[in-house]
């Protein structure tokens, strides 16, 4: 009997909530925020050396949040130098947040936004149709690389547009993490179709060595709190248990025996751990920067 479970990707407003639910339960922005605070301005220091317009390309942008953050250290950095932005986002829900975040916020005037409403291979492709190879200051790819289809392949097309003193800086989550223990164990019993596949810190690594590239590696601690996933019935735990498998209503549709076993995983303390009554599972990501 074929299996009812389907993606959560195929159900693009459910993936969306449980996303921005997760963003609410876990310290993920928090700790990406401490790091553009702290490490971000060393990355950047030379990016736009001698230049009178930097350009940065943001792949899967999202709702840019940390997009302008960043942007607001690299115009420290280069105080009054034209930043050109441009946004790679297939989600157009996702872009119209953005755009009113950008109209929310002061100190862009020297910044130029452009967004593409595509997905990062759908960009390959068109600059490789129109025959152009635009060059990039700073390229970055936060949380996006589990939703292209080559990751290899898009490593080495984005790291191709480097400019000489540029940056290919890349978030996912780290192979020292609760989602690694998961997936590792269960992600074959998940119904992931082609528009996601499990990626963590450590197949860039390996990716990266293989390639020869020379990169730094940070982790970030951070966690998420599933204690709801704990309540039978609880709308926002059915919601985060979802995003944690990348399954439409998995408690609904899961096998019971899976379900079980997945249950008793995200307890365990390669997974989670216990806080002041709460369960705390571990989201713990890793940057890593490229040389050109």
């Amino acid at each position: 009997m074929a299996s009812p479970m389907r993606s959560l990707f195929t159900d693009p407003d459910r993936y969306l909530q449980s996303f921005r639910l997760f963003l609410t339960n876990s310290t993920e922005h928090q700790c990406m925020r401490e790091f553009m605070e702290r490490q971000l301005p060393s990355v950047i220091a030379s990016i736009g050396n001698g230049k009178s317009t930097i350009n940065i390309l943001s792949v899967g942008g999202g709702a840019g949040e940390i997009d302008l953050l960043i942007l607001s250290k690299v115009q420290a950095r280069y105080p009054g130098v034209t930043i050109n932005n441009d946004v790679i986002e297939p989600s157009a829900d996702q872009i119209s947040k953005y755009k009113e975040r950008v109209a929310e916020t002061s100190n862009l005037e020297n910044v130029k936004f452009t967004w593409h409403e595509e997905t990062a291979y759908e960009y390959e492709s068109r600059m490789n149709a129109e025959k152009k190879s635009k060059k990039w200051d700073f390229i970055h790819m936060i949380q996006m690389l589990y939703y292209v289809k080559d990751v290899p392949a898009t490593i080495r097309y984005f790291h191709s547009l480097l400019e000489a003193q540029a940056k290919l800086f890349i978030i996912l989550v780290s192979g020292a993490s609760g989602w690694e223990t998961l997936w590792k164990k269960y992600g074959s019993s998940f119904p992931l179709d082609d528009l996601c596949s499990y990626v963590s810190s450590a197949d860039i690594k390996r990716i990266l060595d293989s390639a020869g590239l020379k990169y730094q590696l940070h982790e970030l601690p951070s966690h998420m709190d599933i204690t709801s996933c704990f309540i039978e019935g609880n709308k926002d735990g059915e919601l985060l248990l979802d995003f944690l498998t990348e399954t439409c209503e998995f408690s609904k549709t899961a096998p019971p025996e899976l379900k079980r076993q997945v249950m008793e995983e995200l307890r365990k303390p390669e997974c989670s751990e216990k806080r002041e009554g709460k369960v705390l599972f571990n989201n713990n990501l890793s940057v890593i920067v490229i040389e050109p």
